[in-house]
């Protein structure tokens, strides 16, 4: 053995890992959002003249409902454990964050470049009210990133899981958020990540499908969670779910905005 190779411990090995699979995340990340922010808005950049109509209606299929599939299925404790294997003995495991964001990132990346094409017709807003749609489609994005922030970038991104391991530290893992947007909701991303979907400016059939499932996801995706964060935190989290809607409310709105207090048991008897 090479005196290089005497000094290449397990820790260094481990850490040079963590550092290309962050940068294989971050890049991955950014790109997706580029991609899904071009894509949703209207231009989408997809393979279609080079498949047939008929299988590239399949592939859509498949690109489109394997995106929600794969993303609760490797949320789940079995599905952790298979994403943690993907990567080599103990740093595999606390990659997990990382890794799974990257397999979601390059999954996006798949749907918005791979799409084909369904139809060329498209309905775009008149001229006078396109400013509004353009504003309502980047607000829906600045309120995506500000409820990705809240619900820690760490994971969202995952930068937990690679920082940690070139730190030399074992990845810890936050309580769920209850802060800020999460004081009107229960699910901010999830609205958020909706409201991204449909507010896009221009739209055609394929825009239509694409926003159609994912609201559905929106919907369903974050009753798995609540289950899964129920079964972890067990009464924390149902005390947290009393007072905050799933979805946000007027009441909700009012509410965080301190225009409209909190019901109490006394106020709730007289009501």
């Amino acid at each position: 053995m090479s005196r290089l190779q005497s000094r290449v411990t397990p820790l260094h090995r481990a850490k040079l890992l963590a550092l290309v699979s962050g940068v294989v995340c971050q890049a991955s990340f950014f790109a997706a959002v580029a991609v899904m922010a071009i894509g949703l808005h209207g231009e989408m950049i997809g393979l279609s003249n080079t498949q047939t109509a008929g299988l590239g209606a399949i592939c859509n299929l498949l690109l489109l409902f394997f995106f929600p599939a794969l993303h609760s299925l490797l949320l789940s404790n079995k599905g952790r454990k298979v994403v943690a294997a993907l990567l080599p003995g103990e740093t595999g495991r606390h990659l997990v964050t990382t890794t799974f964001v990257t397999i979601a990132s390059l999954q996006l990346i798949a749907l918005f470049l791979l799409w084909a094409h369904l139809g060329q017709a498209e309905w775009r807003p008149p001229e006078a009210v396109r400013p509004i749609w353009e504003i309502l489609y980047a607000a829906s994005w600045i309120l995506l990133a500000t409820a990705m922030v809240q619900a820690g970038l760490g994971i969202q991104m995952g930068l937990l899981g690679w920082t940690s391991v070139l730190k030399g530290e074992t990845p810890r893992y936050p309580s769920f958020s209850t802060g800020g947007l999460y004081t009107v909701c229960r699910h901010p991303v999830y609205f958020a990540m909706a409201l991204v979907s449909c507010t896009g400016p221009v739209w055609n059939l394929d825009h239509a499908i694409i926003a159609a499932v994912f609201t559905t996801y929106c919907v369903i995706g974050p009753i798995f969670k609540e289950s899964r964060l129920e079964k972890q935190f067990g009464a924390k989290f149902s005390e947290f779910k009393k007072d905050r809607p799933f979805f946000p409310t007027p009441r909700s709105l009012l509410r965080a905005l301190g225009l409209l207090e909190a019901a109490t048991p006394s106020t709730k008897a007289r009501l």
